[in-house]
């Protein structure tokens, strides 16, 4: 259960979301048939000795929703409050949502990241404050809202993906709502300087992307990058989130260009790896496998990745100074802990 009271979200989440938080992916045994704890466990050990303050429990898989709780369940446990464990508000529709939200907090999790059902077609700015409203106030967790292309609103909404206004209003009216990761309008950084200058003394801003965040943490105070696939660079991205926060520019800078040689091959496989407005969990798996995370099965429906891309990602790793796993690319469909 989280330690904070409906009322404290936003001044827990001022005083405990400080540092980088990645994602990790659920993992299953050979047959598929059940979720794999002991790998599940390994993963959140090796975010928290790569110095992540917490993880995303990802749900955009084949993963029912009683699994899921207790993959939550498993990561609360390893954890044992070393990592903020956040659950991802990504299920079918807006009852499965409630139900879903319910479940993680009574596992454990500590935060929430919001985000829209594929079926969820609103017309209206008035449709997603509902939606939004609803979800957060079945729960007394923190909240982080998500404007983001993702998921079709620019089209007929506004687009920033979710205007100001709107936010403003939610924020208002939801007290849990305690963060914004604010991708409105990717990939334009609008977004989040213009959080920044609105709601910055109120919810923490977000800044996900490394890229943007190495710069814009020289200049803006940045207190919180959640959630996105940092474990691709192993322990850096919380290195350089804390030169940011120390204000040391220049060691910030040097793990920005080292990084470079990687963020491109990631940015030149973006349009082939992450098609249909909907993100590869597959690669995001492989990326973490190559720094030492599990890796392994994930259920069909499931993206794929193929030869060329996972030659890529980890060449882009080899000429960034890494040592990226040279292990056969088959042990990635194994899987580090199979069982």
């Amino acid at each position: 259960m989280a330690r904070y009271k409906l009322g404290e979200a936003r001044e827990w989440a001022r005083e405990k979301l400080v540092g980088v938080v990645n994602c990790t992916i659920p993992s299953f045994t050979t047959d598929l048939k059940r979720i794999n704890e002991r790998a599940i466990r390994h993963d959140v050990r090796l975010a928290i000795s790569h110095g992540f303050i917490g993880t995303l429990g990802v749900s955009e898989i084949s993963i029912t929703l009683p699994e899921y709780l207790d993959f939550l369940r498993i990561m609360v446990d390893e954890a044992a409050g070393r990592l903020i464990v956040t659950h991802h508000a990504s299920w079918n529709n807006l009852e499965q949502n409630i139900e879903a939200i319910r479940g993680a907090e009574s596992a454990g999790a500590e935060f929430v990241l919001l985000s829209y059902p594929p079926n969820f077609y609103p017309e209206s700015e008035q449709d997603i404050f509902d939606y939004t409203k609803a979800v957060c106030d079945a729960t007394n967790l923190a909240v982080m809202l998500f404007p983001m292309f993702l998921w079709g609103f620019s089209s007929r909404i506004h687009p920033s993906d979710i205007p100001t206004r709107l936010i403003r209003r939610l924020i208002d009216d939801c007290p849990n709502i305690a963060a914004i990761k604010a991708e409105g309008g990717f990939p334009s950084i609008q977004s989040v300087i213009e959080c920044e200058r609105l709601f910055g003394k109120e919810v923490v801003i977000s800044m996900p992307i490394e890229g943007e965040l190495i710069p814009l943490g020289q200049i803006m105070n940045i207190q919180l990058s959640a959630t996105s696939d940092h474990e691709y660079y192993g322990p850096m991205i919380p290195k350089a989130f804390n030169h940011l926060r120390n204000g040391e520019y220049e060691d910030a800078t040097r793990i920005y260009w080292r990084l470079h040689p990687a963020r491109k091959v990631k940015a030149a496989l973006a349009p082939v790896l992450h098609g249909g407005a909907f993100l590869n969990r597959q690669a995001w798996k492989f990326q973490g496998w190559l720094q030492g995370y599990n890796g392994g099965p994930l259920r069909q429906p499931t993206q794929r990745i193929h030869d060329p891309q996972m030659h890529a990602l980890r060449k882009g790793l080899i000429d960034a100074g890494f040592e990226p796993s040279m292990d056969p690319f088959r042990e990635f469909f194994v899987g580090r802990n199979p069982a």
